[in-house]
């Protein structure tokens, strides 16, 4: 059994050998084992408990169950098949309802607490202090003292969660890839870019539709499909059929979320109120930066405050724009007008299409110069491994390691960038091995990954960006580095595994030198003349930066809002006749006004209800971690946004520390103060320079 590829600790993973009927024996062997080693802990004589026999030991005993089923999960999450959906569906139950039990466990809650009341357990300082606290306050939070019935319910309802929140995913995944949209008169597809036109007709040979004497264009609901579309093409039929689709998505049957929404928010809110909190925002909350739902509320109607009479001004300025194009009455917008709309005023007021960076971000020049940027900035070197020579799940995937300016091998990750149907949407990072300080001195490399769903080559031409996914590209890697930077001895509390509202600020942060011209100079050269961008597309693609940014501002704040308030008053929501309706009439003072409204995207919103927290009572967690990356620019600015003693000083205050130390603290550690948050309204144009 130990052969079983799913529980092979090997750096090296074997992909290939990873298959769905592996992942049962895997996983029940595994909660077996890890069961055992928590029964040990918790029959421990109550006068021979010690840091390693009972902390320590905790930490120890998920570690190969958790190895296995990270392997289970990324797997669905880049290469889902039926086999494998109905495998790891049909363990989710066992392994939520496994870990749900562990802080639980009477007798093992019993001997943790036991010894972190004895002399020694008092007398532990550093990192070893800072992981018996947040052990216990995390068995406290999650319901270590509650009576026997509660517990019981608290294990069914975790259980409960986990599969339906499964169940969410699945549907928004199922019904993005079943719609698609076929265009076979070229005429209609006027305004559209030519590399995205080029790609539909790529997309619809791919599934044998049209001919080269009969081309038909496929558009789907996946953003390099669906973005460029809608804001481009000039045909407002077929830009209303796109949105059209778009809206479905998790809105009608059979993935139809609307009752799956309703059980998890009443499954929050029990489990809230079993752990003696007033909401479900408040319990999760704690423990971060911000402490309360309702101070996270402040946070984010602040910045709605701040933000209003600019995005007041910006919606009337399109609908203005809009009427004096056309000749008619200065009135809202259909939803499927707004980017075609915006996209044309732009050009209008800076002369700029951001389609003619393209050319510019080829996708391997941009790796390139973010891995000579983090050169430059952390003293770090990043080598491609060959292909063929590490196994991957795809072959598209790349493989790099990671080492130090002395040579040191940090750690290695996988790159993994295009759609697929097989793939969910969106971009995101994730780890796979955690290593770090070894008790005998040596440093053992961290594992991760990082995929997207950017623009994918064609046969003529690379994979051409935009900037928006060269920021992404950007964003991930910063995830990347918080985990493989990580000088943490703790596994769980190395590099992301921090404050949600903490975990940003690396990521975010990253993305400031895709604005800057010494860093863009590195990549941003022309696919066929390696031509940098000229100075007068930069100067109007700065100077288009803040364009509407009150509007991009308020929608972060109206998907922020609604996930507090959901959380924070749920019984509001729960008890109307339209839940869609309701959630609408809640944030309608941060919405675009359009003609007709703009449902939310609260039935396919995967960071809040595809998973049993997430960034549920969260999501402020971006707008809070752009305030921190905002100002923590500042000091590179001063200092010089090469300057290598401040990229190592934030190696060593931030992207090393993972939650050794509270994140107040690394904070004030870097920046020698408490965050200032007109850094973002004045980089995002809202506020007057300094």
């Amino acid at each position: 059994m130990d052969s079983n590829p799913f529980l092979d600790p090997s750096f090296a993973i074997r992909w290939s050998q990873l298959t769905p009927e592996q992942i049962e024996p895997a996983i029940d062997l595994a909660l077996t084992r890890a069961q055992a080693a928590i029964d040990t802990i918790a029959r421990r004589d109550p006068a021979s408990l010690s840091y390693e026999n009972t902390f320590l030991a905790l930490e120890e005993a998920t570690e190969e169950l958790n190895l296995a089923w990270t392997k289970v999960t990324h797997l669905q999450s880049v290469a889902d098949s039926p086999a494998l959906r109905e495998a790891h569906n049909t363990l989710l139950p066992r392994v939520s309802t496994f870990y749900a039990r562990i802080p639980l466990n009477a007798e093992l809650w019993s001997r943790l607490k036991a010894f972190a009341e004895t002399p020694a357990g008092q007398g532990l300082r550093g990192v070893q202090r800072r992981f018996v606290d947040e052990t216990v306050a995390e068995f406290r939070q999650a319901g270590a003292d509650l009576p026997a019935e509660k517990k019981t319910r608290l294990e069914a309802l975790q259980s409960e969660l986990a599969e339906i929140t499964q169940k969410y995913g699945d549907n928004v995944l199922d019904a993005t890839n079943a719609w698609q949209l076929l265009v076979e008169d070229e005429g209609r597809l006027r305004g559209l870019p030519e590399q995205a036109k080029a790609a539909a007709r790529r997309s619809a040979e791919a599934k044998g539709l049209g001919s080269t004497d009969r081309p038909v264009w496929r558009f789907t609901l996946h953003a390099p499909s669906q973005e460029p579309f809608l804001t481009y093409l000039d045909d407002d039929a077929l830009r209303r059929e796109m949105w059209l689709g778009a809206i479905a998505v998790g809105a009608n049957e059979p993935q139809d979320n609307t009752p799956l929404i309703r059980r998890i928010l009443a499954l929050r809110a029990e489990k809230a109120a079993l752990l003696g909190r007033p909401n479900f925002a408040d319990l999760v909350l704690e423990r971060r930066m911000a402490k309360s739902g309702g101070r996270a509320l402040d946070f984010i109607s602040d910045m709605q405050r701040r933000a209003a009479p600019a995005f007041t001004r910006e919606c009337r300025e399109l609908e203005e724009f809009k009427a004096a194009q056309t000749g008619g009455a200065v009135a809202p917008l259909a939803p499927w007008e707004l980017a075609y709309w915006a996209e044309k005023l732009r050009r209008v007021r800076y002369a700029f299409d951001e389609e003619v960076l393209r050319p510019y971000f080829p996708l391997e020049r941009v790796i390139a110069g973010l891995f000579e940027v983090a050169h430059r900035v952390f003293g770090l070197r990043v080598i491609e491994v060959a292909s063929g020579a590490v196994e991957t799940w795809h072959p598209e995937v790349k493989f790099y390691e990671l080492a130090d300016a002395g040579g040191r091998q940090l750690g290695s990750f996988y790159a993994d960038w295009h759609p697929r149907e097989s793939k969910r949407g969106g971009a995101w990072m994730n780890y796979l091995v955690t290593g770090g300080p070894r008790a005998d001195g040596t440093r053992a490399p961290h594992l991760g990954l990082i995929c997207g769903n950017l623009t994918p080559p064609s046969p003529d031409r690379p994979a051409l960006l935009t900037h928006r996914e060269v920021e992404t590209i950007f964003h991930e890697f910063g995830h990347l580095l918080h985990h493989l930077l990580g000088e943490v001895e703790i596994k769980s509390l190395n590099g992301v595994n921090v404050a949600w509202d903490f975990v940003e600020l690396p990521s975010q942060m990253m993305e400031n030198w895709c604005w800057e011209r010494e860093s863009l100079d590195l990549f941003a050269r022309h696919f066929e003349s390696g031509a940098p961008i000229p100075e007068e597309i930069f100067q109007k693609m700065v100077a288009a930066k803040n364009f509407r940014s009150a509007v991009a501002v308020m929608r972060q704040v109206a998907l922020a809002k609604m996930d507090l308030l959901l959380h924070l008053r749920p019984q509001e929501f729960l008890a109307a006749a339209d839940f869609e309706a309701a959630v609408r009439a809640s944030i309608a003072d941060c919405l675009v006004p359009t003609s007709p409204a703009v449902p939310t995207i609260v039935r396919r919103f995967n960071h809040i209800f595809s998973d049993p927290v997430g960034y549920a009572a969260g999501y402020y967690s971006y707008k809070w971690a752009e305030v921190l990356d905002a100002d923590a620019f500042t000091r590179f600015k001063r200092e010089g946004i090469f300057n290598a003693a401040t990229g190592l000083d934030f190696v060593a205050k931030i992207l090393s520390r993972g939650n050794s130390v509270d994140p107040v603290e690394l904070y004030r550690n870097f920046m020698g103060r408490d965050p200032d948050l007109n850094a973002l309204l004045r980089r995002s144009g809202l506020a007057p320079a300094a």
